[in-house]
């Protein structure tokens, strides 16, 4: 709670300086997707908004803020709307799964559930299975590069590929959080069973502990990597239109700078 409520102290703080309004403040990474470490970092993003006049310039501006506090401990990073809306209509992954957040710090109910609504028609299954098929491969190679390895590597390894076989098999976004992930997905009692040991393995050990083996794991993660590269192409991209997007930028803008 203590952190929790220092998080808020430093969101009020960047609302005070910055002359904007959160709407929305949430964890994403480990924490977000159900399997931190004894000392995960918090990593908090946000989406934010400006008084309209300063949307009224010929000048590309910032559209990003970027914060550490506690001696790196808090990370705090975020996107204008502008920006995010941009995003969403690329179904850009990162931003589907901060909307989906289930550790909330700040937010305006109203927005997260529109921009909610917003992102399954923009859901393009074609766009979203590149950004998890590209960091699977990534941390399969480096996990398969040494014997041992850090449980952290292999769990984003891990839920990337989970992510892509969700993207294969089902129409809608694949959840943030990894174990809704699992419950949807058909997979051997035997190995989710294994990496709920897992899960709970990581939560007692540091950032710096090393694993090794996991064999079935790893051939099941190459299995979904696999399975997407020979079906990514043919997968359908999304049905959104920039108009809805704008219609709801015009509609936040007015609302905030009443």
């Amino acid at each position: 709670m203590e952190m929790h409520q220092k998080i808020s102290q430093y969101l009020e703080r960047i609302e005070q300086e910055h002359q904007i309004k959160i709407l929305l403040a949430c964890e994403t990474g480990s924490r977000a997707w159900g399997f931190p470490s004894s000392d995960s970092d918090f990593d908090i993003r946000i989406i934010y908004i400006h008084p309209k006049d300063w949307y009224l310039s010929l000048t590309e501006k910032k559209d990003s803020l970027d914060f550490m506090f506690e001696n790196n401990e808090i990370d705090i990073t975020g996107w204008d709307i502008r920006k995010s809306l941009r995003l969403l209509q690329k179904s850009n992954p990162p931003l589907l799964e901060r909307i989906q957040s289930p550790i909330i710090y700040k937010a305006d109910k109203d927005f997260v559930k529109e921009i909610q609504q917003l992102a399954t028609t923009q859901y393009s299954r074609i766009a979203t299975i590149h950004h998890y098929l590209s960091m699977a491969k990534k941390f399969l190679d480096e996990l398969e590069s040494t014997e041992s390895y850090k449980l952290k590597k292999f769990f984003y390894a891990l839920r990337s590929a989970m992510a892509c076989k969700w993207i294969v098999e089902k129409e809608q976004m694949p959840p943030i959080e990894f174990r809704k992930m699992l419950a949807g997905l058909p997979l051997e009692k035997q190995l989710v069973n294994r990496i709920e040991e897992l899960i709970a393995l990581k939560a007692v050990q540091s950032e710096s502990y090393l694993h090794e083996g996991e064999a079935p794991l790893f051939a099941l993660m190459h299995s979904c990597v696999e399975r997407a590269e020979a079906q990514r192409k043919s997968l359908p991209a999304s049905n959104g239109s920039f108009n809805e997007l704008d219609a709801f930028f015009l509609t936040m803008v007015h609302r905030y700078d009443d």
